[in-house]
């Protein structure tokens, strides 16, 4: 064997080993570069056009379309009471007779009144014509008096003709004062028929009638109770409270911030959770002021209630859909990076890096905004996490789950 071979082969093991303790030294060895990092994933949603509102939900309350509370207009003992709580009634119905004896005994004197004064009318017209009569008489003596005194002058004395002149003017102004007198009587019956017309409207009030179709929701009296005239002064008591509830109204208040854009004809999306029952209705009316104390607008909304199902004082939900938009630019709510004051939104542009933009919002939801400036019709919004990228990064986008859900909302 060759002495040089067996004392080279363990120098090149040597060689070896210390060939791989070298590479295992930090800094020592020469691998091959490892590839670079992918682009960050950006979540992002196109902007898109739909129709936007406000949703409104407030809490409301059912109140009679009518209520009132019925006096009596003469004070009386109660004859007869017909109603009682919960009774329909039918307007003009009687509910109530009042027993007023002085009330009879003008109602009788008016009457009285009335006969008498048309008595006098017709003495009166009496006194006319006897009047006429007289005057036709001596106008009728005179003219012949005068008559043949121009025919023959001096048959007929001077004295004899003024005395017939003077009963004839006599008799004239006879006739005018049975006249004066006749129309005297007249005007006199004009004011005793309108006191009867008086005292008779005041017995008319002894009988309480149902000024509408209604329900009684409450008594107060009962049969032979005093009641009092219901005027200004305190301590007149009702004698019965009616409600009409075959129409209820619904009222409920609007916030400050959105009163002015709630318009009457607003549908409204009505809950009545004591019924578990959902029905439609439309905004009727509103104060337009606003209650100083709540720095609210009180809406109504009529909803029938012809089978009864709805009694006053239920709560309702309601939702209203107000300040709407019919075509506007929208972005999911979460695409909105709020920072102080400002608005912005981070935008991927065609050479997917990141932008930033200011944006001015018109109407939000609960999911989406409107907005009115700052971005273009299919631009892609990033989602989540703004503050993790920074304008002029690039990024790989990828669309969100929030588009499917940004799509079927503006369906």
């Amino acid at each position: 064997m060759n002495i040089a071979v067996l004392f080279r082969r363990p120098a090149m093991g040597r060689l070896c080993l210390l060939c791989s303790t070298l590479l295992l030294l930090p800094g020592c060895h020469h691998a091959s570069p490892e590839p670079a990092a992918a682009d960050p994933i950006a979540p992002v949603v196109p902007a898109s056009r739909s129709a936007l509102a406000n949703k409104l939900t407030v809490a409301g309350v059912f109140l009679p379309y009518q209520e009132v509370e019925l006096h009596a207009r003469v004070a009386g003992y109660i004859r007869s009471i017909n109603v009682d709580i919960g009774d329909k009634v039918k307007e003009g119905q009687v509910l109530a007779t009042l027993d007023v004896p002085e009330l009879q005994a003008q109602v009788l004197g008016a009457q009285a009144s009335v006969r008498r004064t048309q008595a006098e009318i017709g003495r009166a017209t009496n006194d006319v014509a006897r009047a006429k009569a007289n005057y036709n008489a001596l106008h009728t003596a005179a003219v012949r008096l005068k008559q043949a005194s121009d025919a023959r002058p001096g048959l007929i004395a001077e004295q004899e003709l003024d005395d017939a002149q003077a009963k004839d003017e006599a008799g004239a102004a006879q006739v005018d004062a049975a006249k004066s007198a006749f129309e005297a009587m007249q005007q006199q019956l004009g004011v005793s028929q309108a006191q009867q017309q008086q005292v008779s409207s005041m017995a008319d009030y002894s009988r309480i009638t149902a000024p509408f179709n209604g329900v009684i929701t409450w008594r107060y009296a009962d049969a032979g109770a005093l009641i009092q005239a219901g005027t200004s002064n305190a301590g007149s008591a009702p004698v019965v409270k009616i409600a009409q509830i075959s129409t209820l109204r619904l009222r409920l208040p609007v916030p400050e911030s959105l009163a002015p854009y709630v318009r009457n004809g607003d549908s409204a999306m009505i809950h009545i959770g004591a019924l578990d029952r959902t029905i439609v209705g439309t905004v009727a009316r509103s104060t337009i002021a606003l209650d100083p104390a709540t720095r609210s607008m009180q809406l109504e909304v009529d909803v029938p209630n012809a089978n009864g199902s709805l009694s006053p004082g239920m709560y309702a939900e309601v939702s209203l859909n107000i300040r709407r938009v019919g075509d506007a630019l929208v972005v999911p709510i979460n695409a909105v990076f709020r920072d102080g004051n400002s608005q912005s939104v981070y935008v991927v542009n065609a050479q997917n890096k990141v932008e930033r933009r200011n944006v001015t919002l018109g109407v939000t939801t609960a999911n989406q905004a409107e907005i009115l400036s700052g971005l273009r019709d299919g631009e892609q919004v990033i989602v989540a996490n703004q503050a993790g990228f920074q304008p002029g990064e690039l990024v790989t986008p990828k669309p969100s789950a929030l588009a499917s859900i940004n799509a079927s909302e503006a369906k």
